[in-house]
């Protein structure tokens, strides 16, 4: 990354359905700040990760909206519609949607996802998809695949 040049920060936005887990995991450099932009409550599950990147028992210290809070490892935080949570590097999160779809903005360092995130459980970057039935519409890509002059 360059520095002097550009942004230093970048803003993402996700749409959290109800019970839609985001897996339990840190970032080796990057702090971001969660923020419930609307919806329901995101709930946020926090731990600390230990030297070897297991999961600590000590507490566990955020700041919502600014704030100091300190909950026990494993514990949980309600963020309602307009709450924010900044986490800092090392510290394991997962959260989730109650009640209705969130919208969460993520403000943070600019980073890589590829190298910066440490996942407690091996995940895949994209879901597998099972393909059931033919396309509606064709991509580029389907064309040599579903397209044939004979039928």
């Amino acid at each position: 990354m360059k520095t002097g040049k550009g942004k230093t920060y970048c803003e993402k936005i996700l749409v959290v359905d109800i019970d839609q887990v985001t897996p339990l995991h840190f970032h080796w450099l990057k702090t971001e700040d969660i923020i419930n932009r609307g919806g329901g409550n995101l709930i946020v599950q926090l731990y600390n990760a230990t030297k070897d990147e297991g999961l600590d028992t000590t507490d566990v210290t955020v700041r919502i909206d600014g704030v100091p809070v300190t909950v026990k490892a494993g514990g949980i935080v309600t963020l309602t519609p307009g709450e924010s949570i900044t986490l800092e590097p090392h510290c394991y999160h997962k959260f989730w949607g109650a009640g209705s779809r969130v919208l969460v903005g993520e403000v943070s360092k600019v980073s890589d996802d590829n190298t910066d995130n440490r996942f407690y459980e091996s995940v895949g970057r994209f879901s597998a998809i099972e393909e059931d039935e033919a396309p509606l519409y064709l991509l580029v890509n389907d064309y040599e695949r579903y397209y044939n002059p004979a039928r």
